[in-house]
């Protein structure tokens, strides 16, 4: 009974975390829906030539062959007076993208840009340490920044500048878009979460003044408030949401525009959408490491704020919790159709399933407010959330592997994502020279844990005296769809 009740007590600690995270998630869902649709903030007069700051816009590349025209040509539409408006191209790159790079800016400075062509002989803080050594030389009050496969409308600094007239704000951060969400089945979950935390989550935790994030692009800084929250740092490799915590521990304010909406490609392959999803989800659990403590102490925010700020840090956590939950509920099966006296335990469990229920309310709100009401969304809806919902669940054993790291203070490079360029089905990504071509020791335990979750699938018919029990049962369909969605996509992507 000893493994029995250790394996019980992981799981309900599991569960436990699990739905305190759907509690916060309910709360930032009513902070959502209550939150004020006027804007009232004060804002720069640009009819006015004397209030129209000087802007700094900085493109931090690295490799970037197959989106660099794409991104050079679009940021020269960028309208804002060319006498207050600098570009720096902040280039890492090891390969033939340098030299083609730096022709295509000589070409735009011909037209009377100031865009400059910034490299580096070695790659130290990674992007961070790029952004800090552009930050030393940029002319700009404000700093823009855009990763490589960002497109901003030409309108985009008249939308976001204004809003610095307000002293306290220290950065201004818009939601992202997604130029192919309908690529493919892995491009729509990928849009699915991140309209998810570019809605409920963060217009939740900025309309009631909790801590958000930058995004790490398609948002704009002041220069001062970078300076005074002690400057990029690369010891995480989420630096965004690094400097992010440290600029609010300081009391700079944060303003999100959900109504600005900025589009981006999403990675079309999913060995490009495992890289950033470790990079992601490690450098959450590096953040929490690192300002756990510094958010504790804090004597400026309130209890509400830090709730909420340390659940924002663990977010990648909840994958390990997931994937606890996952691999226990097999021998917890058995334990409950073992033990009659366990009964009552059990039926107080069973209570956690709200987790699911709250999930599925807020993410309905989300998708609600953009594809719109009506029995046919809803219904498109319902399926899209169970798909969503397996395959992230199917990414658990990856995201968890980094999750660990992060939390055990494991270091390891930034790799890029890389960038495709790709818009539509006749694209062909198969000759792009980035893309990790090894497989991965984790996608063999993917496989093997599809295998299991699938024997959890016929242990609901076996266990038991009543002729099985099935009260897990989807929750194991799921588990194994997702498992060998990601293990047949990292086998064969075109699967």
């Amino acid at each position: 009974m000893i493994i029995e009740g250790i394996i019980i007590v992981i799981y309900t600690i599991a569960i436990l975390l699990i739905f305190m995270y759907a509690l916060a998630q309910l709360n930032l869902l009513f902070n959502y829906v209550s939150a004020k649709k006027k804007d009232n903030s004060l804002k720069f007069d640009f009819s006015n030539p004397n209030e129209v700051p000087y802007v700094t816009i900085q493109l931090p590349v690295y490799n970037e062959m197959y989106v660099m025209e794409r991104l050079l040509d679009n940021i020269a539409k960028i309208d804002y007076p060319q006498d207050k408006l600098e570009i720096q191209v902040l280039d890492d790159s090891t390969d033939e993208t340098v030299q083609s790079t730096l022709t295509h800016i000589e070409k735009l400075q011909q037209t009377g840009l100031d865009i400059k062509h910034i490299t580096r002989v070695n790659r130290v803080g990674f992007k961070a340490g790029a952004l800090k050594e552009g930050l030393e030389v940029a002319k700009g009050e404000f700093i823009a920044i855009f990763d490589s496969d960002f497109l901003p409308k030409p309108d985009w600094l008249k939308r976001t500048v204004p809003y610095f007239k307000n002293e306290e704000i220290g950065v201004v951060q818009t939601r992202w878009g997604h130029i192919n969400r309908n690529y493919s089945l892995l491009t729509r979950i990928q849009a699915f979460a991140l309209d998810a935390h570019f809605t409920l989550e963060q217009v939740g935790r900025n309309s009631k003044g909790h801590f958000i994030n930058f995004n790490g692009t398609a948002g704009i800084w002041r220069k001062e408030c970078i300076l005074d929250a002690g400057n990029w740092e690369g010891d995480t490799l989420t630096e965004d949401l690094d400097l992010s915590y440290r600029a609010q521990l300081k009391n700079w304010k944060f303003k999100y525009l959900e109504d600005v909406e900025t589009p981006a490609e999403l990675p079309v392959v999913i060995s490009a959408a495992r890289s950033q999803q470790f990079r992601w989800n490690k450098g959450g659990a590096e953040n929490f490491r690192k300002m756990m403590w510094r958010v504790l102490k804090n004597k400026n925010i309130s209890a509400k704020t830090k709730v909420h700020g340390l659940l924002h840090l663990l977010n990648s956590t909840m994958f390990l919790n997931i994937l606890i939950v996952g691999v226990l509920s097999i021998p917890m099966l058995y334990i409950k159709n073992e033990y009659e006296h366990l009964k009552p335990y059990f039926l107080v469990m069973s209570f956690f399933v709200l987790s699911t229920v709250i999930f599925f309310i807020c993410y309905w709100v989300m998708y609600r407010n953009i594809y719109g009401k009506g029995i046919k969304n809803f219904m498109g809806y319902i399926g899209m959330f169970f798909v969503f919902f397996s395959i992230a669940m199917g990414f658990s054993l990856h995201n968890s592997i980094a999750v660990l790291e992060g939390h055990l203070g494991k270091k390891s490079a930034f790799i890029r994502t890389p960038k495709f360029n790709i818009n539509n089905l006749k694209d062909s990504w198969k000759n792009n020279k980035y893309i990790k071509k090894k497989i991965s020791a984790h996608v063999i335990i993917e496989g093997a844990l599809m295998l299991y979750f699938g024997f959890g699938m016929y242990s609901a018919f076996v266990v038991g005296d009543q002729g099985g029990d099935f009260g897990l049962f989807p929750f194991h369909a799921m588990l194994c769809a997702g498992f060998g969605y990601v293990f047949f996509k990292s086998l064969a992507p075109k699967f």
